[in-house]
C-alpha cells in the first residue's frame, strides 16, 4: 500500500495554477518549457523549466515590510506572518516549512541553511550555521571505490551515504529563540493545513520529477509519492502529504522527536536501510547536532559593507574577494553590455576560485586565513593581475597573510551542484533576513522519510582526501561540516542595510550574487532588472554565458579576448530586497516560480 496520498485532479494551465496560488497577487504569465542543460557539467540536477516575466518588469514596492520566496504558496505563509506583526525570523520559518511541501526538491526539514539576520534595534549582524554534519563513522574514505578513486558522483549520491545530519529544524527553532515574536507552532500551522489538504503541483516541481523518476524510483517511499502507480506527478495534481503534516505536527511541540524520538529512528533507519548504497548516520549523530553562531564575513566595497556567511561557507569570502578585485576598476563608467567589464569581472572571479579552492572548508577543522583572504594588501596585490587587456593565460591561488594558519593544502575537486533555494525577508520593524537553504542535490539523496527528502550534503566534500602528498583542506572528517557556495548576504550603507540578496546554483551562487550587487550598485539597475539581467559566470577558466541571443555580441568580444565561452542554461533563484529611502523594492528571479510580496 502506498504511504502517501496523490490525488490527481483535471489539469490547469501553468497560469491558472499561478493565479489561483497567487490570491490576489499579480505576476506576469508563467509558460513552462523545459531546456536541456547543455553539456558543460557532466550532471545538472535542477534543470531550468521556463524563464517568464514578472509582472511589468519592475520590482514591487512597499512601505512596511517584504517578502521574496521561490514559490507562491511560501510567500503567501511568510506574508500572512508579517502582516499580522510576526518578525522577519517568524515569517522565514513559516516559508521554509511551506517550501519544504512544495518545493521539495529544493529544501526541507531533511536539509540545511545558513541565516544572515540584521536587527534594526541594535544594529547587529548576526549568521547561524544550520549546515548539516558528517556522522561520527565517516572517514575521508567515504566516496573513494576499493581502489582508492572517487565514486561516480551519482553512485555517492542515491541512496544513504551521501545523508549528513540534518540541520534545518534545529536552525528554525534557533531562528525562533533569538528573534521569533509569533507562537512557534501557529508558523507551521499553514504547511500542516496545506499537506494535509493538498496543493496543486507546480510546472517546476513536474518538469524536475519527471526528469528525475528514474532515481527517484530507487527508494520506494519516494517512489510512491513522487510516482504515483509508476507515473510522474503532472503540473496541476493534486499533492496530498499526510506523513510531512505529521512530522510537522511533532515539531510543534518541540525538536526532541526529530533528533532523539521516533523521527530520528525513521531517518536512521532509512539511511540504513540501502543493500547497495548504505549511510552511517547514526542516533548519537542526529542527538548531538547544533546550530552554531559564527561571525559574519564582511568585506567593503564602494561604500558598502557586504556581509555574509563565514565557513563552512565559501559565499562571503569569495564574493568578497570578486568584489574587492574588481574595484580599483570604473565598472559604472564600462556598463553592463561591455566585455572589458565582464573580463574584470571574469578573471576576479577565477582569482577567488583558485583560493576557495584550495583554502575555505570547515574552520573548525581546517585553519583558515580567513583575514587574510580579504586583507586589503593582499588583494590589492592580486587585483594587479587584471591590470591587462586579455583574459589571464593562468590562475593560480594566492599566499594570503595567515597566524595560524597552515597553507599546505592540494585544491579541492568537489561538485557542487545547483540546487536549493533562497528567502530574503524585511519586516515591519527594518529586521532583515538573508536565508539560503538546501538538500544539495535536486532530490537529494532520493531517501524520503516523514514526508520530506534527506539531503546529499555529505557529496560537497572533496572525494579525494589527498593530491599530490598533500592533504584536502575540504576532506570528509567525522563531525565536519561540508564546504558551501550559499551565500545568504546583507549589503549595509553606514550601518543600515540596503540590500538583503540570495541564490540557489551550486558555485555559482557566488556568481549569481557578484553580479547582482554589482548590476545594483555599479550599473544603476533596480533589483527586478539585476536579478533578470542575463548570466555571466567564470570560476575556472571558461565563461559559461546564458543561453540568451542578446549576449552574442559579448560571447564574440569575450571570445576575442581569449575566453573559452559556453551558452547554457543558469537556472539561479535570486531573491532581493532593496531598502531605499522611498520604501522597500522586491525582485524575483525570473528563471523560477519565486514572487515578491509587500505592503
Amino acid at each position: 500500500m502506498a504511504l502517501f496520498s496523490s490525488t490527481r485532479v483535471s489539469r490547469q494551465s501553468p497560469l491558472g495554477y499561478l493565479a489561483k496560488l497567487l490570491l490576489g497577487v499579480t505576476i506576469g504569465a508563467f509558460m513552462p518549457q523545459a531546456h536541456a542543460e547543455q553539456a558543460a557539467d557532466s550532471v545538472a540536477p535542477e534543470i531550468a523549466s521556463a524563464i517568464a516575466a514578472k509582472g511589468d518588469g519592475n520590482p514591487v514596492k512597499s512601505k512596511k515590510w517584504m517578502v521574496v520566496v521561490a514559490n507562491p504558496l511560501a510567500a503567501k505563509a511568510a506574508a500572512d506572518v508579517l502582516r499580522t506583526g510576526g518578525s522577519a525570523a517568524d515569517a522565514a520559518i513559516a516559508a521554509q516549512a511551506m517550501l519544504g511541501l512544495v518545493e521539495p526538491q529544493s529544501s526541507g526539514l531533511g536539509g540545511g541553511a545558513f541565516v544572515v539576520h540584521y536587527e534594526a534595534a541594535s544594529g547587529t549582524v548576526t549568521t547561524l550555521d544550520g549546515r548539516e554534519t558528517a556522522p561520527m563513522a565517516a572517514t575521508p574514505k567515504l566516496f573513494q571505490k576499493a581502489d582508492g578513486d572517487p565514486m561516480g558522483f551519482f553512485d555517492a549520491v542515491v541512496g544513504g551515504r551521501s545523508v549528513g545530519t540534518p540541520g534545518t529544524p534545529a536552525l528554525m527553532a534557533k531562528m525562533h529563540e533569538k528573534w521569533g515574536r509569533s507562537d512557534w507552532a501557529s508558523l507551521l500551522q499553514p504547511a500542516i493545513e496545506t499537506a494535509n489538504n493538498g496543493f496543486s503541483v507546480s510546472p517546476r516541481l513536474a518538469t524536475l520529477v519527471q526528469s528525475d523518476a528514474a532515481r527517484l524510483s530507487v527508494d520506494p517511499v519516494t517512489a510512491a509519492y513522487f510516482l504515483p502507480g509508476g507515473t510522474p506527478i503532472q503540473t496541476g495534481d493534486l499533492l496530498k502529504n499526510p506523513d510531512y503534516a505529521k512530522t510537522l505536527t511533532q515539531l510543534q511541540s518541540g525538536l526532541q522527536d526529530f533528533y532523539s524520538g521516533t523521527t530520528a529512528k525513521t531517518i536512521v533507519a532509512a539511511v540504513r536501510r540501502s543493500a547497495t548504497n548504505p549511510g552511517l548516520l547514526s542516533l548519537d549523530d542526529l542527538a548531538a547536532y547544533t546550530v552554531k553562531e559564527r561571525d559574519a564575513v564582511c568585506a567593503p566595497y564602494r561604500g558598502h559593507s557586504v556581509c555574509g556567511m563565514g565557513p563552512p561557507s565559501s559565499g562571503a569570502l569569495t564574493v568578497g574577494q570578486i568584489l574587492r578585485l574588481v574595484e580599483p576598476f570604473d565598472l559604472a563608467a564600462l556598463g553592463a553590455k561591455n566585455a572589458e567589464s565582464w573580463r574584470l569581472i571574469g578573471d576576479a572571479s577565477r582569482l577567488a576560485f583558485a583560493d576557495r579552492g584550495r583554502y575555505m572548508a570547515d574552520s573548525d577543522f581546517v585553519k583558515m586565513p580567513t583575514k587574510g583572504l580579504l586583507d586589503t594588501n593582499y588583494l590589492a596585490q592580486r587585483a594587479k593581475l587584471l591590470k591587462r587587456t586579455k583574459a589571464l593565460e593562468t590562475v593560480t591561488p594566492g599566499e594570503p597573510p595567515h597566524d595560524r594558519a597552515s597553507l599546505d593544502w592540494a585544491d579541492d575537486e568537489s561538485l557542487e551542484l545547483p540546487s536549493t533555494s533562497h528567502i530574503s525577508i524585511v519586516d515591519g520593524d527594518g529586521n532583515a533576513i538573508s536565508m539560503t537553504t538546501t538538500i544539495e542535490n535536486g532530490f537529494g539523496s532520493r531517501v524520503m522519510v516523514g514526508g520530506f527528502l534527506l539531503n546529499n550534503e555529505l557529496t560537497d566534500f572533496s572525494f579525494r582526501d589527498v593530491r599530490d602528498g598533500k592533504p584536502v583542506a575540504n576532506r570528509v572528517e567525522p563531525g565536519k561540516r561540508p564546504r558551501s557556495s550559499m551565500a545568504p548576504t546583507i549589503v549595509l550603507k553606514e550601518g543600515r542595510p540596503v540590500l538583503v540578496v540570495g541564490s540557489p546554483g551550486g558555485s555559482r551562487i557566488i556568481g549569481y550574487v557578484a553580479k547582482t550587487i554589482i548590476s545594483h550598485l555599479d550599473w544603476g539597475m533596480n533589483v527586478q532588472e539585476a536579478v533578470a539581467s542575463p548570466h555571466l559566470v567564470n570560476r575556472f577558466g571558461t565563461f559559461d554565458l546564458e543561453t540568451n541571443p542578446a549576449l552574442d555580441p559579448l560571447a564574440a568580444d569575450l571570445t576575442a579576448l581569449g575566453f573559452k565561452t559556453n551558452r547554457r542554461a543558469l537556472t539561479s533563484g535570486l531573491h532581493v530586497i532593496a531598502l531605499t529611502p522611498q520604501g522597500l523594492e522586491g525582485g524575483a528571479d525570473p528563471r523560477r516560480e519565486g514572487i515578491a510580496i509587500g505592503e
